[in-house]
């Protein structure tokens, strides 16, 4: 039993990034850690356009650094990450955005990266919690997603799902 829960908290991508070994660095699960090393040293955290052509209209956040899960980062850089998404999600969707991260057992890329979209009309449940700020919200349970949208001056975080990018217009 507790090696099928281990199973499933388990990453599915096999991370074999190394920044300091180039050639390891070419694997299309590693485009992202390849992304965060052209920034400079001094950014913490960046904003790029999606380019998977079948989510034109998404863009991702992400920390400078590497490290595999978003639970990882400190509660300062989670909070310039979810900063920084969420001023890019308003920019470009006004009151309609959502940010969104996938479990690490869903992701196809190496590097923590939050997705930045459209919320999709009627995808709100009536499971979640309120945050005021962006420090008040949670640091996502190791091996969850998390989604979060505004619903007036406050943020309404879901929590406890896999894949959460799918609240998200394409």
């Amino acid at each position: 039993m507790l090696l099928a829960a281990a199973a499933v908290r388990a990453d599915i991508v096999t991370c074999a990034c190394d920044q300091a070994r180039p050639e390891t660095m070419e694997a299309r699960s590693c485009s992202l850690c390849r992304e965060a090393e052209k920034q400079p040293a001094d950014v913490k955290v960046f904003v790029l356009k999606d380019t998977n052509p079948s989510k034109p209209g998404r863009w991702i956040a992400l920390p400078r650094i590497h490290p595999r899960s978003i639970d990882l980062l400190n509660d300062e850089l989670r909070a310039e990450l979810w900063s920084a998404a969420i001023a890019k999600a308003k920019s470009l969707f006004d009151d309609q955005w959502a940010i969104a991260y996938n479990a690490p057992s869903v992701q196809t890329q190496c590097h923590v990266h939050v997705h930045i979209g459209k919320l999709i009309r009627g995808v709100e449940t009536n499971q979640f919690i309120t945050a005021t700020k962006i420090e008040d919200i949670p640091v996502p349970v190791r091996g969850e997603g998390i989604w979060i949208h505004p619903q007036g001056n406050l943020f309404h975080v879901h929590t406890g799902e896999q894949i959460t990018e799918t609240v998200l217009e394409r």
